[in-house]
């Protein structure tokens, strides 16, 4: 599997996407805090997503670095070319380590995101994968969301251990 980075531009990209929804929620005709809740688990499911696949040769793991690359290029683009800034690369140097239990976790998650973009038709599909995609963006960063990253893989390896115990 590829060495999985993300550079300025790509945080860029991922907080770019999380401002659009903020946006437009804050000047919906009907404003309630209820429509935030498919795209912010959504986002958290990003971020879990990029600690479970982070250096790992599996279908998440290859569609976690397909969207790095991604933001990386469209954050890139943006940065450089738009503004004339630069993009250097802002990955944290240690990433939090999942357990058996935290993958059953995520794993489990992953069927509630696909299951809720194909029966739940009142849930926009593009909401769930923007904030994927701003998640998988952010996780890897040194900064606050990052850090973040920390509870919610550390959550995930408590949820999977109570799991594996219930059936184990």
């Amino acid at each position: 599997m590829p060495y999985m980075a993300i550079n300025l531009g790509g945080v860029t990209a991922g907080v770019s996407v999380i401002l659009w929804f903020a946006v437009r929620w804050w000047f919906a005709e009907h404003r309630r805090w209820t429509a935030l809740v498919p795209f912010v688990l959504a986002l958290l499911y990003g971020m879990l997503a990029a600690l479970a696949a982070f250096g790992s040769a599996s279908a998440l793991g290859l569609a976690v670095w397909l969207n790095l690359w991604a933001a990386n290029v469209a954050g890139y683009v943006g940065l450089v070319w738009g503004v004339g800034g630069n993009a250097p690369d802002v990955t944290r140097a240690s990433q939090l380590a999942l357990t058996d239990g935290g993958y059953v976790t995520v794993l489990l998650m992953t069927v509630v995101l696909i299951a809720l973009c194909k029966f739940a038709k009142k849930i926009p599909t593009g909401k769930i994968v923007a904030g994927a995609f701003a998640g998988i963006a952010i996780a890897l960063s040194g900064s606050v969301a990052g850090v973040a990253a920390i509870p919610l893989g550390s959550g995930a390896n408590f949820i999977g251990a109570g799991f594996a115990q219930a059936f184990g």
